[in-house]
């Protein structure tokens, strides 16, 4: 995860054996590559029984095919594993994986005998994995601290501006009907700031505390959905402040562990589920606290890391995934971080106002030399608000992506007859620099109002 801004490079990679120290009072979780799903073809005719019928019109309007992917991995298989005496943590339906928790290193054994285990990985060790942190009770009413820009943005003009997005507010494009996921660290008092009093909740869903609130434990989600979903004129107005929102934790923030890309997966094949149009993702991952290098630069093709694979599923699936670049621009890294790298997620890297590249964030290009990022936003000095309830400067390419999903929301609210790879490919054709993409900026900085119009009446001059 790359949340902080300047969290320290080193990286002490992951577990690809399945030696480990074994500590007193460790609990590991281990992840099954299953062999198949365990379901028959023929339960792809009954998609209503696994998708939401949101998911199954979504399909429907862009033409997604539902195939055997969709379906959860049979429950004659999960009873199978837990018989072992593992606790079931999550699976990917996508990936055709599941991951278990044991107090037995020794389990493992026993899972790899299981006639429907393909092979095991452990990607966490530990003795808390479950010890969440409890809600305080206070409210937060905004406090203005950043320059105010204009009269009814606020302190959100500029990072609007910059997009050219407020032309599409001002056409009545604000993302109403469309249908966002935010999967982050926390959203940190988010139902007690009166910036969000007006927000339109979908639901929340906590993968990493099942039965826990998603407004606890951190704010880093706070401030992201600020930019997208902010919604008090005269103070600050958001990217899409009339869409819907999905409030998703997906990281634990005290570690950094493999486990956090299976619940990513989880994260997003439920949003995929319930029928969400746009993922904003401002988690990225390269290194883990662990025992030897999970990732090497190598593996930023879109298609060997656990977690691109799954955004690259998540586009296939119809959903338009935004990801942030990373901010490892002056690290040893450098480079983007996973799952920025998959060929169809819309990746995002960092300008300041100056719309020079923000020291901070991660170059491209990938391993099998795509472009990547593929546009730019302001991410240098973003005004956002806090669990305080507090507006203030900060800095990541974490904030410039859901600036860009939100105005994405707001312009496939225009055109609703794309589909999200068409959308992107629009995005890229009509930003500042779509002629000579480079590693830095890719394709520019996007002109939302500029790819309406384009779209509309065809190239702008």
């Amino acid at each position: 995860m790359y949340v902080r801004l300047g969290r320290a490079a080193l990286c002490l990679g992951g577990w690809i054996g399945l030696v480990m120290p074994a500590f007193a009072g460790d609990n590991y979780c281990f992840r099954l590559y299953l062999k198949d799903r365990g379901v028959a073809e023929a339960a792809v005719a009954s998609p209503e029984t696994f998708l939401s019928a949101e998911a199954i019109e979504r399909r429907t309007k862009r033409n997604v095919e539902i195939t055997l992917s969709d379906v959860p991995i049979a429950s004659s298989h999960i009873e199978s594993i837990a018989a072992t005496g593992v606790r079931v943590v999550t699976q990917s339906k996508w990936i055709a994986s599941v991951v278990v928790e044991s107090d037995d290193s020794l389990s493992i054994d026993r899972l790899k005998a299981l006639p429907m285990v393909d092979s095991v990985l452990c990607v966490w060790q530990g003795s808390d994995r479950l010890t969440a942190t409890e809600c305080s009770e206070d409210t937060f009413p905004l406090t203005p601290g950043c320059d105010k820009s204009t009269e009814t943005y606020g302190y959100g003009a500029s990072q609007l501006n910059m997009l050219n997005g407020m032309r599409l507010h001002d056409a009545g494009r604000k993302g109403q009907g469309v249908r966002i996921a935010v999967i982050d660290a926390g959203f940190l008092h988010v139902d007690r700031i009166s910036a969000f009093a007006s927000l339109r909740l979908l639901g929340t869903h906590n993968i990493v505390f099942p039965g826990h609130s998603v407004f606890c434990e951190d704010d880093h989600g706070t401030k992201v959905l600020s930019c997208l979903g902010a919604n008090l004129p005269g103070v600050m107005i958001g990217a899409a402040p009339e869409a819907s929102y999905l409030l998703i934790k997906s990281e634990d923030t005290r570690t950094e562990f493999p486990i956090e890309e299976d619940y990513w997966a989880a994260a997003i094949e439920y949003a995929d589920s319930i029928g969400i149009d746009i993922v904003s993702s401002s988690l990225g991952y390269y290194c883990f606290d662990t025992v030897d290098t999970l990732y090497t630069p190598s593996d930023l093709d879109g298609q060997t890391a656990f977690i691109s694979r799954i955004a690259q599923t998540a586009a296939d699936k119809g959903m338009l995934v935004v990801c942030s670049a990373g901010n490892e621009g002056q690290h040893e890294w450098e480079k983007i971080t996973f799952p920025a790298d998959a060929p169809d997620v819309l990746t995002v890297g960092a300008i300041a106002n100056n719309e020079r590249l923000s020291f901070f964030s991660s170059k491209g290009f990938t391993a099998d030399y795509r472009v990547k990022p593929d546009v730019v936003a302001l991410g240098s000095r973003v005004c956002v608000i806090d669990a305080d309830g507090d507006m203030h400067y900060t800095n990541g390419t974490s904030f410039s992506a859901p600036i860009v999903a939100g105005l994405g929301a707001c312009l496939w609210q225009a055109l609703p007859w794309l589909d999200n790879k068409e959308l992107i490919a629009l995005i890229r054709r009509t930003a500042s620099q779509a002629g000579q993409p480079d590693a830095e900026r890719g394709y520019g900085i996007p002109d939302m109002y500029k790819a309406y119009i384009h779209e509309l009446n065809g190239p702008v001059q």
